[in-house]
Order: C-alpha cells, then sequence, then structure tokens
C-alpha cells in the first residue's frame, strides 16, 4: 500500500514539473514563466516529497527530506524575486506590443 502511495504522489509531483516547464516554455513574459516555475515546481516537489515519506526508515531521514524540500521553496522565492527584479526594468522576454491597450478603446500605453 505504501509503494502505490509513492508511486501516486510521485506520478503527480512529475505532471506538475511538466506543467512548469511547459509554462516556462509557452508563456510570453519573464514574470509569467518565473509564476509557473516557483508554483509549479514547488508544489511537485512537495508531492514528491510527500510521496517519499512513507518510504523513509527512520524519523532523521524524514527530517532530512522536509528540510531539503523547506530550503528548495526558500531559493526559489528567493531566486524568482531577484530575476524579477533585474527583468522588470529591462523588460526581459516580453513580446513586442502595440501602443494601444487590450481593449482597443485607441488609449496608448506608457512604458
Amino acid at each position: 500500500m505504501s509503494d502505490l502511495f509513492t508511486i501516486v504522489m510521485t506520478a503527480a509531483g512529475l505532471i506538475f514539473f511538466a506543467a512548469g516547464t511547459l509554462g516556462l516554455i509557452r508563456f510570453p513574459d519573464t514574470h509569467s514563466r518565473l509564476h509557473a516555475l516557483t508554483k509549479a515546481d514547488n508544489l511537485g516537489l512537495g508531492l514528491i516529497a510527500l510521496g517519499l515519506t512513507v518510504q523513509m526508515p527512520g524519523l532523521a531521514d524524514l527530517f532530512k527530506l522536509v528540510l531539503i524540500w523547506a530550503l528548495a521553496i526558500l531559493a526559489a522565492g528567493a531566486t524568482a524575486q531577484l530575476v524579477a527584479r533585474v527583468a522588470a526594468p529591462a523588460d526581459l522576454g516580453e513580446e513586442p506590443r502595440s501602443p494601444t491597450d487590450a481593449t482597443g478603446d485607441g488609449e496608448t500605453r506608457r512604458r
């Protein structure tokens, strides 16, 4: 029963990793890509860690697994903030836009 739980949780985690990777490839701008990566990858890693918790032989190993997950969440958040701050002034990774807004009412956008 514990092996089935591990397989299901690991597969679900891999699906979230794949969704984050797809978001990295398909989303148009840097901030959307960062959002896809940080959210999907953190959830994917959490599901994999949850699936592996039932396979841990001792409490010390379980603590190490949870610590790795927590540190990965903190590192992903800090890294995403740093990349977003660098990308914001330079508009890195954004598609060129028309001078009118999305509603088409003719108002020009300011950058």
